[in-house]
């Protein structure tokens, strides 16, 4: 099948991982909390939020944020990133998906809110893809259109050619109105590899 798309740009947490929420479940079943108490926190609560967007935007060092979130959830503020995000995993489909897509010939990028290059393994964002986008490192964070004009620049191919995945919609929109395609990875990574690969024209799995 003839390729509609040239470049495959991926979220990472909750796109090449199992669920970021959860992992936010298991910490907050680990800690004595109620379940949700942490997406609650970051979706219902702008204080929070913001405390998050600091971080993500390089603004909050994460013992600053560890301080202030802790406070508010009333557990120990000690290694409180790593015990919220320990239970993610790999998704070693997702992976070879986004593999398969380079070897064939597919330029590939990752587009991430994060707070570092540090959190992240450099040797496999090498192997995985041609170029990467940290929100950290650049001061801006997904839904800022500015950061995926940057992720295109890096990639070199215009926003018509690329397709874009991320595991949550409101990330999505403003891929959409710049003209990429877009997937939403909902938790069923054969069902994405699919819908991915039918705009690649190639088989990722």
């Amino acid at each position: 099948m003839a390729p509609l798309v040239r470049g495959l740009i991926v979220d990472y947490g909750g796109v090449l991982t199992t669920d970021v929420f959860a992992s936010f479940r298991a910490f907050c079943e680990a800690e004595g909390l109620a379940a949700d108490t942490v997406r609650e926190q970051f979706l219902e609560h702008p204080e929070a939020r913001a405390l998050l967007e600091r971080l993500e935007i390089g603004k909050a060092r994460e013992s600053e944020f560890e301080a202030d979130f802790a406070a508010r959830l009333g557990v120990e503020a000690d290694g409180l990133i790593d015990r919220m995000f320990g239970h993610m995993a790999p998704d070693d489909a997702m992976i070879e998906g986004v593999l398969a897509a380079r070897r064939a010939g597919v330029r590939t990028a990752m587009l991430s809110n994060s707070w570092g290059e540090d959190r992240y393994d450099l040797a496999e964002l090498e192997r995985l893809f041609d170029t990467w986008v940290i929100s950290g490192l650049e001061g801006v964070r997904k839904p800022d259109p500015a950061i995926y004009a940057l992720v295109l620049d890096r990639i070199g191919l215009p926003a018509a050619d690329c397709v874009f995945v991320d595991d949550l919609p409101g990330n999505l929109k403003p891929a959409r109105a710049l003209g990429m395609g877009t997937v939403a990875h909902r938790g069923d990574t054969a069902a994405t590899l699919d819908e991915i690969g039918a705009l690649l024209g190639v088989s990722l799995r």
